[in-house]
């Protein structure tokens, strides 16, 4: 392999959504599995310095990495594909280029110069992909462009992705552009036009793209293909069809049917490659488990109507699905729904309920009847950051007949939070990458099931994303009443997994095990969970 890293851009045309992230993970899942060491970065062209505040019906799930940077949820499906851990410099938006131009400017760094989008803008832009490049020690970076071809906001980037594409050399650089190709009801027929103007308006930027994948739900046959590659000035073995699959992990055997990984590898000019292994990864790509055994989990959540919310965590119950040789079925079920009349109606059809992490106290009344529901049933249960602490409510409130136990994030009157504020937190003003992100340890008591979990470890590590913790005044009664507080930090300030005395499974983690989570490497939490369920 040269050293000299080699880098290849994937872009979007038409509309946004159409699976770039996808594309982007599969082709490094090819590359790695031929023996190439493979990073990948995003680049998001909003002007947000990252997506920790935004609502995750604007971009679906906040994803944390290992050093503690808040991310596009596309980096989880990196991760996933790839199993690696990304890092802060992986993740780059709009907001962070010119916010550090802008500080450049004021320190000084420009002195007598007109601060332009061309080339300063641009220039930042690149070298935030040769910074990713250096860090991860990729042999190929991918780099995924967020937005579609056209987006005023991407402009700057596209502009960048032509730059480097000049700069690199052929072989050292290439373009994917991934496009969706409609399907017409009234006719019958899939339109190719709008890819066509894609390309025209790729190509005006003065990009021309060396695979064409085109995304359809419908199959894309090779007539539609010559097409496109007449008007995309593109050779027909280099225009991809990609039919939508019920299965993400399918992906890169369907690129692989067209040769994607030596189109790639030639137009890279990477000669040594070694023959894929593909030992686990089959064992991944059936749409359904050779078991006939259904089981039935709950996500209880405000933000249920959009499922990419909570993505990392249906990705993480399907790799426990897998490892368990179970089905699983999820239902989806809003917090904001549940009422004490309706959530045994609501609930009962469940093996086994999550409740994922969250903020605000829209929805929290019916996380915890859904937390009592679960205990009084002796149903499985995984509460994830705010799952947990809505669990340490619950039992505070009917086992400890305490009714004013409460969370002091909904409720900063409360005589007894058992939930509070962490000591740093209180003169934190700022919303914004200010909580607690990122690896931090966790030491596991001997005996109890999360231990258990994890095969007897007594050391993890796990990615945190919150600003609230349980409050210690409340441990030693809450650990006479039949609480196990089974994870800590190491130096036994912090509460990280509380457990259930005389119960199945009901586990409350203050951490994200979802992110940790591999179709290879099933989390141990969502693995001991639905093997209960499973029961």
């Amino acid at each position: 392999m040269h050293k000299q890293p080699k880098f290849i851009f994937v872009t979007g045309g038409v509309l946004s959504g159409v699976g770039k992230g996808i594309v982007a993970a599969s082709i490094g899942r090819i590359l790695k599995e031929s023996g190439i060491k493979v990073s990948v970065q995003k680049l998001d062209p909003y002007i947000n310095v990252d997506p920790g505040t935004m609502s995750p019906y604007q971009h679906g799930e906040v994803f944390v990495t290992e050093d503690g940077a808040e991310t596009d949820l596309d980096l989880g499906h990196y991760e996933r594909f790839l199993d690696i851990n990304l890092k802060k410099v992986c993740s780059v938006t709009a907001g962070q280029i010119y916010a550090d131009v802008i500080a450049g400017e004021r320190r000084g760094d420009y002195l007598g110069g007109t601060i332009q989008a061309i080339p300063h803008i641009t220039n930042k832009i690149k070298e935030k992909i040769h910074l990713a490049a250096k860090e991860t020690e990729a042999d190929v970076l991918i780099v995924e462009i967020g937005g579609t071809v056209g987006d005023i906001e991407s402009g700057p980037f596209m502009e960048a992705v032509r730059q480097m594409h000049t700069e690199l050399g052929s072989e050292q650089s290439m373009c994917v552009h991934v496009t969706w190709v409609p399907y017409l009801q009234s006719s019958q027929e899939l339109k190719t036009k709008p890819t066509q103007n894609s390309l025209r308006d790729l190509r005006s930027i003065g990009i021309i793209p060396d695979l064409v994948v085109l995304r359809a739900d419908y199959p894309i046959g090779d007539q539609e293909r010559k097409k496109i590659a007449l008007f995309g000035n593109i050779s027909f073995d280099h225009v991809i069809p990609l039919t939508t699959q019920k299965n993400m992990y399918l992906v890169p055997h369907c690129l692989q049917e067209y040769q994607v990984g030596d189109l790639v590898m030639k137009k890279l000019g990477i000669t040594n490659k070694q023959i894929p292994v593909r030992s686990t990864w089959d064992n991944l790509i059936a749409t359904k488990q050779c078991s006939s055994k259904m089981v039935t989990i709950g996500i209880v959540g405000k933000y249920t109507a959009l499922h990419d919310a909570y993505i990392s965590v249906k990705e993480a119950i399907k790799h426990a699905g897998v490892a368990n040789n179970v089905n699983i079925a999820i239902a989806w079920i809003n917090s904001e729904e549940i009422t004490k009349d309706n959530g045994a109606q609501l609930l009962d059809e469940c093996d086994g309920i999550i409740v994922p992490g969250g903020f605000g106290d829209r929805g929290v009344a019916g996380k915890i009847i859904a937390a009592n529901w679960a205990r009084k049933n002796k149903k499985p249960y995984l509460g994830i950051c705010l799952g947990m602490q809505v669990m340490c409510v619950e039992f505070a409130r009917e086992v400890l007949k305490d009714s004013n136990a409460h969370s002091y994030e909904f409720d900063t009157a409360t005589s007894n939070p058992v939930i509070s504020l962490m000591d740093e937190q209180f003169k934190v003003t700022d919303k914004g990458g200010t909580m607690r992100f990122g690896a931090y340890p966790c030491s596991l008591a001997k005996s109890t099931k999360a231990c258990n979990a994890y095969q007897g470890a007594t050391l993890i590590q796990e990615r945190h994303r919150h600003r609230f913790e349980f409050n210690n005044k409340y441990r030693k009664s809450l650990q006479d009443a039949g609480m196990i507080f089974s994870g800590l930090s190491p130096d036994g300030n912090l509460v990280e997994i509380v457990e259930l005395k005389n119960h199945p499974f009901m586990i409350g983690a203050q951490f994200h095990p979802e992110f940790l989570s591999r179709p290879e490497k099933v989390h141990p939490l969502f693995n001991a969970f639905v093997k209960a369920a499973n029961y």
